[in-house]
């Protein structure tokens, strides 16, 4: 009897039902990863609760895993061996566009699930699609020749490296993207495992002001946020946010503004350009806002504010995320709040978007 794989699918709004399938062949420059750790984030929390495809999905996009089954021409390509653990990173790019070849690959039509039906990204890809196990939400995961692989550092536990992603997106939008760095004032708008990776990344680069907003829900949130090196917390829902940074930054005002919130709406972005008082500073943005027709572009100009737009990794932040979770500087085993095994895969879910005690949520389906 051939080997099963047991997966927790995706089949429709906040339904998840157990599937098998058969142990996938494996190519000569393919492998198959076994599932350690695979991570949950808002997005799972908003596709899982308002599927954006109809098909039948396996999610799972932050995965940590061994590799299990490798072609002889994959471990010669990718210099790994069977047994090496690795993080798989979800995007699964072409490598002959104009955007891999200078190493966006995050850019690829490839994939983009949205605009490209044939798109492939794992957590994102049907389960229809032939060897069906594209998700962490699973035992086991297949590894195209494409796929994005990163060795971890030795000493550097599974599930700590679980947050490998939200931590690469904060070096990616905080330091890379915004420039934060010696002196600067930043504004960190939402304490979830985006946000305090965006804390971590601030203090690591530097930053001289870290200011961190949330509501009553993230009480314990904030909480960590302190410990991992915020100056300043606010509970939005208990004092003006605006006048309360005007008081701390002496009517300055902040630097740099990211928004961290995942679908807060356009409170974050009005709140982020108002804070920014100073001539020249940066607004980070996230695609959770669908339209605006009355956004105050007038402001913006006017304060010559430069706009960037959140957009995953590339592979030097997710390098940079490792080695900075294995480092001991911060206490960064408190983002790691709670696990579930597979078969708890709906309420890991859930977990994410409850009671804002959970930070990062580690769905390990081997446990």
């Amino acid at each position: 009897m051939a080997e099963k794989v047991v997966a927790a699918v995706r089949t429709g709004p906040e339904r998840t039902e157990f599937r098998e399938f058969d142990m996938p062949d494996i190519p000569d420059d393919g492998a198959l990863l076994k599932i350690e750790v695979a991570g949950i984030c808002g997005t799972d929390v908003k596709f899982y609760s308002k599927p954006p495809i109809d098909d039948p999905v396996i999610m799972g996009h932050e995965n940590i895993g061994i590799i299990a089954k490798a072609g002889k021409t994959f471990q010669k390509r990718r210099g790994l061996k069977e047994g090496d653990r690795v993080f798989a990173e979800h995007y699964v790019g072409c490598y002959n566009c104009e955007h891999c070849h200078r190493g966006d690959y995050r850019l690829c039509l490839a994939t983009d699930w949205r605009k490209n039906p044939d798109g492939i990204r794992f957590g994102y890809t049907p389960m229809t699609r032939a060897p069906h196990l594209w998700g962490g939400f699973a035992q086991y995961m297949y590894l195209p020749w494409n796929s994005v692989l990163h060795s971890l550092p030795d000493g550097l536990s599974p599930e700590l490296a679980g947050v490998v992603t939200p931590m690469a997106n904060g070096i990616q939008w905080a330091l890379f993207d915004c420039g934060v760095g010696y002196q600067t004032k930043l504004l960190v708008q939402g304490p979830g495992q985006q946000g305090l990776s965006q804390v971590v990344t601030g203090k690591q680069a530097g930053a001289e002001l870290i200011i961190v907003t949330g509501t009553s829900k993230d009480a314990k949130r904030l909480e960590v946020a302190k410990k991992l090196g915020a100056d300043f917390t606010i509970n939005v829902e208990e004092e003006d946010p605006v006048e309360r940074i005007a008081e701390i930054t002496g009517g300055e005002g902040v630097d740099v503004a990211l928004d961290c919130t995942a679908g807060a709406g356009t409170a974050p972005l009005l709140l982020g350009l108002e804070a920014l008082k100073r001539k020249g500073g940066t607004l980070l943005v996230q695609q959770e806002v669908a339209e605006f027709p009355n956004f105050p572009l007038a402001k913006l100009c006017n304060k010559y504010v430069t706009v960037k737009c959140a957009r995953g990794h590339n592979y030097q932040s997710c390098e940079q995320a490792l080695q900075q979770l294995n480092s001991d500087r911060f206490p960064l085993d408190l983002i790691t709040t709670h696990r579930f095994g597979l078969e708890q895969t709906h309420d890991a879910i859930k977990a994410v978007g409850g009671s804002g005690d959970a930070i990062h949520v580690s769905l390990m389906p081997w446990l």
